[in-house]
């Protein structure tokens, strides 16, 4: 039954998908608001923009789910919450699912649920609490036949990094990947690695689960556009950005950019015409 559902999130011709990532607010973050305060405003230009799914929270998903039509991105679902996002970091942290997240994503019509596996340095509880999480999503998920994302996030220290900096290192992706795998994942979003011709080491682990890769912190449109064809290439079979569509100065633009790599093997410096046209906020 997960299948079914799945059919709606990979493009039926490339077998890829990008799913847009405005989740942020979950995380009470104030940086994390940046492009997204009017949320009307943000699911207008990307609906209008059309990438293949939009990544939002339970109490977001019906500004997508309550408009007309079929031919809007499919929806797919945040179900759970942290603090550790924050420098310094909270003297005490967490990470929780919303207990009934599978039975309302069926009813909001989601197309899979996304939860956090998170390695934190020197917080092994954190990494602990997520695995409750899906061990229990997994279960409802089965039941549901509703498709379960795991987001294997390999952090920084937050002292030295600051929040929300990933570790790019391949080895340590490709452990806590096989570990979402391991836990039964039906989709994997993972860390970009440093060097990205790497990737196919990360994908390998992952076996017949589908990757897709994170966009992690902003960077320019160039190096976006060929970071996303180099993972392609090593057998991603997607992407999930966030803050590189949502803050970007013509997201509608870059999503359509994105969207051109993906599914149509255009090539980075192809895609970049649609930068060209008039940007959107």
């Amino acid at each position: 039954m997960a299948q079914f559902r799945l059919n709606r999130l990979f493009n039926p011709l490339s077998g890829r998908a990008l799913d847009v990532a405005v989740d942020h607010g979950f995380f009470g973050e104030p940086s994390f608001l940046t492009g997204i305060e009017d949320m009307d405003r943000v699911i207008d230009v990307l609906v209008d923009a059309g990438p293949d799914a939009i990544q939002l929270t339970l109490g977001q998903a019906r500004l997508l789910q309550s408009r007309p039509g079929k031919q809007k991105p499919a929806l797919v679902v945040r179900t759970d919450v942290a603090n550790i996002y924050g420098n310094p970091l909270d003297s005490h942290l967490f990470s929780r699912h919303v207990p009934d997240a599978i039975e309302q994503a069926v009813r909001l019509d989601a197309v899979a649920v996304c939860v956090n596996l998170l390695h934190i340095p020197e917080h092994p509880e954190v990494r602990e609490q997520c695995i409750t999480s899906i061990l229990e999503l997994r279960s409802r998920a089965t039941d549901a036949g509703m498709p379960l994302m795991i987001e294997p996030l390999v952090m920084q220290d937050n002292s030295v990094a600051g929040g929300y900096m990933v570790d790019g290192d391949t080895d340590k992706i490709r452990t806590l990947v096989r570990q979402a795998r391991e836990l039964g994942a039906d989709l994997i979003k993972a860390d970009p690695t440093d060097d990205s011709s790497d990737y196919h080491r990360v994908i390998e682990v992952a076996g017949d689960v589908p990757v897709l890769v994170r966009g992690g912190g902003r960077v320019d449109d160039a190096t976006l556009l060929q970071r996303t064809a180099d993972v392609l290439a090593q057998g991603a079979s997607g992407i999930v950005y966030g803050r590189n569509i949502i803050q970007h100065p013509n997201p509608a633009g870059i999503t359509r950019a994105l969207m051109r790599v993906l599914h149509e093997g255009a090539t980075p410096a192809e895609a970049a015409l649609e930068l060209d046209t008039e940007a959107v906020r």
